[in-house]
């Protein structure tokens, strides 16, 4: 059966920086209900929605919210030098062998709890099939025509990329980050290469409010305030 988008969830059972991470409560339900429920309300089909991990907890958390849970990761793609990439390919080997092909896979990592569903919606409709993905950005922190610099060989500092001319930020060009929340990739690129040799790549610009990336219970307390915030309607 070719379907058109696998909505891909990653949620292993190991986290150094905060334990038991992918089902810590944030606003009241496990982090990675979160992202399931955006891809709900962003319309996928719940068999197409899949939580990849390898741990017991987090794929109870995942029924619990209507999901079927096809497989388990092994052991040997839940370490933590484990890449985005061997586990996404593994997902669809995993929903080829139950006769599941995709063009294309939403990746929304659980870490990213503030996106909205329309960036979903919006990030795939950027998507189309001569490209290798799309994927979620914000404006980067620093700017390397302005603020980051490298050293030469002789220990002295120069600027990163053009002459260093720039007084203002604004009169910069615009360079972006890479945010976590929303990758849209290409079945075909993927097979191909990681994603780190992709070259057709469009951005798609979300604000700070929605790029939290939750690594830190510092990072959770400032999700947990954005979450209050926005319920109120302040953002």
């Amino acid at each position: 059966m070719k379907g058109d988008t696998l909505y891909l969830i990653p949620a292993r059972g190991g986290s150094k920086g905060v334990p038991g991470k992918n089902i810590r409560p944030l606003w009241g339900i496990p982090l990675i209900a979160h992202s399931i429920r955006h891809a709900v309300a962003a319309g996928a089909p719940m068999d197409d929605i899949v939580v990849t991990t390898d741990l017991e907890d987090i794929r109870k958390a995942a029924e619990a919210e209507g999901l079927t849970v096809p497989f388990m990761r092994p052991a040997e793609l839940s370490g933590d030098h484990t890449g985005s990439y061997e586990v996404i390919i593994h997902a669809l080997n995993e929903m080829e062998a139950r006769g599941r092909h995709y063009r294309k896979v939403v990746l929304l990592q659980p870490t990213s709890p503030l996106r909205l569903p329309l960036d979903i919606k919006a990030a795939e409709m950027l998507w189309r099939e001569d490209i290798d993905m799309v994927v979620g950005v914000r404006p980067a922190k620093t700017n390397p025509y302005y603020n980051a610099f490298e050293a030469d060989a002789d220990g002295m500092l120069h600027i990163s990329k053009g002459e260093g001319k720039y007084t203002r930020r604004q009169d910069a060009p615009e360079v972006w980050e890479y945010n976590g929340a929303i990758y849209v990739m290409n079945v075909e690129s993927l097979r191909k290469s990681p994603m780190s040799g992709f070259r057709r790549i469009l951005p798609y610009p979300m604000p700070e409010e929605r790029s939290v990336d939750i690594d830190t219970p510092l990072d959770f307390m400032i999700a947990e305030s954005l979450l209050q915030q926005r319920d109120a309607g302040a953002v």
